[in-house]
């Protein structure tokens, strides 16, 4: 059974996003992450996100990534790739 996302997607255009957005990522890259909320996030990326089918609320199958940011002092962010709108390269841990 496929895991649940709060959204899904599934028009071409925004996979290709996702996809463009995965090949900006290294592991153990430092990240400044501008958000479609207008929000900037600073951290570690440990390892790439990956691109996969989910569930939403709805039980409709489409596409979205999950990312993980540590963002220093323990604290963990786990973003989804539909909430990024730019990838800032800040450096490597």
């Amino acid at each position: 059974m496929a895991q649940r996302a709060p959204r899904v997607h599934t028009d071409a255009r925004e996979i290709e996003r996702f996809k463009q957005l995965q090949s900006q990522f290294d592991a153990e890259m430092v990240a400044e992450l501008h958000l479609i909320s207008g929000e900037v996030v600073t951290g570690t990326v440990p390892e790439p996100p990956n691109i996969q089918q989910f569930l939403d609320e709805d039980g409709n199958e489409g596409t979205n990534g999950l990312l993980r940011l540590d963002c220093g002092d323990a604290q963990v962010r786990l973003l989804w790739l539909d909430e990024v709108e730019r990838v800032v390269r800040v450096g490597t841990f």
